[in-house]
């Protein structure tokens, strides 16, 4: 958030983002009795982050082991030439596995994230759905053992 000027976001909306950070679920009332302003300024502030484009959505963070999803892994992805970007980002998104997809600077040119439920599925993603996607050179897969941090940006 460093063109916080540009944004003409005050110490309050920071105060308001802070808080949904901490716990999105926080009612609008609540949040303005910590603030101490009404509730309608808080609705009004919120309408206008999204209005910015600060404020993207909601949603929901899911136990994925809980439910069958066992294997976590990024995929460095090597692009045959920079006119396939396109296709190539066109197809990924056809991939449910695949819940991020960054365009990187270094040794690939894409970096995945994918989520499958067991080995046998991420070999199938692998062989069958990404590699086999025209344009893409050829992939690394990184698997995931463990993840110490998950959390969002402070403000």
């Amino acid at each position: 958030m460093a063109n916080n000027n540009n944004l003409q976001l005050d110490e309050l909306d920071l105060q308001i983002l802070d808080l949904l950070i901490k716990d999105c679920r926080t009612p609008y009332l609540e949040i303005a009795r910590i603030c101490h302003v009404s509730g309608g300024t808080i609705h009004v502030r919120m309408k206008k982050m999204e209005d910015m484009g600060i404020i993207k959505g909601t949603r929901i963070i899911l136990n994925l082991p809980k439910l069958g999803y066992d294997v976590c892994c990024f995929v460095g992805i090597f692009v045959d030439k920079t006119s396939s970007f396109n296709y190539v980002f066109d197809e990924m998104q056809k991939i449910k596995e695949v819940v991020e997809l960054h365009i990187t600077t270094g040794a690939y040119s894409i970096f995945a994230k994918v989520i499958c439920k067991n080995i046998s599925d991420l070999q199938e993603l692998l062989m069958h759905k990404i590699n086999t996607i025209d344009g893409i050179q050829r992939t690394d897969t990184f698997i995931s053992l463990n993840q110490p941090i998950d959390r969002n940006i402070t403000l």
